[in-house]
This record gives C-alpha cells, sequence and structure tokens, in this order.
C-alpha cells in the first residue's frame, strides 16, 4: 500500500497561550472533513485527502514551535492541553480520529482520558505507557541492550561511571548543562541509541493502565498496531491495553519492530484509517 499523497497546508498558524511558547500547527487534506491529529507532513500518508481534516501540531519545543528545545513549561500535562487548546482554537467539536505512535500513543491515551468527550476513535502504534519496566526495557542492559550489546555500551560508556546506574537521570543532567556541547554530544549519544533501536519521559508509572482512567476511555473504538518485535516498545503493554478496552483491536505485524515505515506496520495503519474514515463516532 502506497499511501496518500496530499497537497501542501491549506493553513498554518501559531498557537501562543502560553508566556513562553509558541506553537505551531498545520492542517492538511479536506477542510471540512474528519478533523484528526498528527506530528508532520509525512505522516499524512495514512489519511485520505479527500476525506481527512488531518490536523498536524509540533510539541513543545519541537519542530517549528518555539523557543526550540525549551523545557520550561513543557510538561506532559501541558502537552496534553494544548491538543485541547488547539482543537477549541479550531472550534472542532469532536475529533474524528487521534493517531499516534510510540510517545505519540502516551500522548494519545493520556488525552483521551483527560477529554473523553472530545475523541470519536483512536489508532495507536508501538504502545508506551511510561511504566518503569518499560523504561527498563528500552534503557536497561537486559532488553534492548542484550540484542544490540556494542551500541548500548556506547550509550552507557559516555556517561560519567558514577553516573551509568541510572541512565535516565545520567543522561538528564547533560541534556540540562549549561555548557552547549555538553548538551549537543549527549543528545547526539541518546540519539544514536535511538536509531539502534528504533524518550526521554516524564515518570508516571502505571497512570494510563490504572482502571479508573482505563474507565474514562472504554466506550472509544480503539486500534493498537504493535510490531512483534519493537525492543523500544515492549509488545506486552499493547496486549494489557488491548485487553482492558471493549472496543479495542489488537494487531501484531508478525515482521516488524518499532518503526511505522516498517512495510507490515505502514499497511496496517493505512487499512485502519482507511476504514475508520468510513465510520461516524458518536
Amino acid at each position: 500500500m502506497s499511501g496518500h499523497v496530499h497537497s501542501d497546508a491549506f493553513d498554518e498558524g501559531v498557537l501562543a497561550d502560553d508566556p513562553i511558547h509558541k506553537l505551531y500547527y498545520a492542517q492538511y487534506g479536506k477542510k471540512d472533513g474528519k478533523p484528526g491529529g498528527q506530528t508532520s507532513k509525512g505522516n499524512t500518508t495514512y489519511f485520505n485527502p479527500s476525506i481527512y481534516r488531518v490536523i498536524l501540531l509540533d510539541q513543545r519545543g519541537t519542530g517549528k514551535s518555539q523557543p526550540a528545545g525549551e523545557v520550561r513549561n513543557n510538561t506532559t500535562p501541558d502537552l496534553v492541553s494544548d491538543i485541547e487548546i488547539l482543537r477549541n482554537h479550531l472550534q472542532i467539536p469532536k475529533w474524528h480520529l487521534i493517531f499516534g505512535g510510540s510517545w505519540g500513543s502516551t500522548l494519545a491515551l493520556l488525552y483521551a482520558q483527560a477529554y473523553p468527550h472530545a475523541v470519536g476513535s483512536l489508532i495507536l502504534r508501538g504502545i508506551f505507557t511510561t511504566r518503569a519496566f518499560e523504561i527498563e526495557f528500552s534503557r536497561g542492559p537486559l532488553g534492548a541492550g542484550s540484542f544490540f550489546p556494542e551500541e548500548y555500551e556506547a550509550f552507557v560508556s559516555h556517561l560519567p561511571e558514577d553516573e551509568r546506574g541510572d541512565l535516565v537521570n545520567g543522561y538528564y543532567k547533560l541534556l540540562m548543562s549549561e555548557n552547549r556541547d555538553t548538551r549537543m554530544q549527549a543528545a547526539r549519544a541518546w540519539n544514536a541509541w535511538e536509531m539502534s533501536i528504533g524518550s526521554l519521559v516524564a515518570d508516571e508509572d502505571g497512570h494510563i493502565l490504572e482502571r479508573e482512567n482505563l474507565e474514562k476511555i472504554k466506550h472509544i473504538p480503539v486500534v493498537i498496531i504493535q510490531g512483534r518485535y519493537d525492543l523500544v516498545c515492549p509488545p506486552h503493554t499493547a496486549w494489557e491495553l488491548g485487553k482492558a478496552l471493549p472496543k479495542a483491536k489488537v494487531i501484531f505485524v508478525p515482521d516488524a519492530g518499532h518503526g511505522a515505515k516498517e512495510p507490515g506496520t505502514r499497511a496496517e495503519l493505512l487499512q485502519a484509517c482507511d476504514e475508520y474514515a468510513d465510520y461516524e463516532f458518536q
């Protein structure tokens, strides 16, 4: 499946509801189509432009949002709130579809739990719920590190020896350094590891999968697409989430890892978006 081709954005804008951040957004596809959230023009390929109105938002500190790399006022609740601010700004009564992969799946789930009335459906890939075991799986020696030992050794060795017992906090210190070279070198080392296996996130261990939070979104249709050999987001989490949501469908892609562009995963995402284009979600 080759995917859909979109023209350039029919609308671009900036949200400035925060004293520090200016958030960039763009809209593609059908102006009066079914609205869904996304991340970059490349991701519009999953959505039929004759049906969908695809809305992209660069989260705080990234892409065309300013200031670049800013971490002040840049928490998970801030990012969730931004999606709702954008919905209200564009006068959208309800998202037809929220689409997110990896960290995007985290934000999509948290947004749906915070604003369940505003979400018609979810299509999620590479489920990540920020639990400690998920972070350890992608950052620890017995998970992804055991499959890529040489890259993992380089990842660990970038830190001083006394910081190697807690990689996330060790890298956080370097990434927050006042020295630009220190920040850049740490970012390159972190990114090299990320590229080897397939995000530095807030610890909300178990929050998404708590029963009372899952109850808020049990009415929402969900498609969960998960690479069987995903070394970034362990497939067990996708299975747990699917079992907990009565309207969820879990699809394991047998020949895929974490990437959205792997042929099997890409085909499933396209099919799910095309199928949901025909529905009217209440």
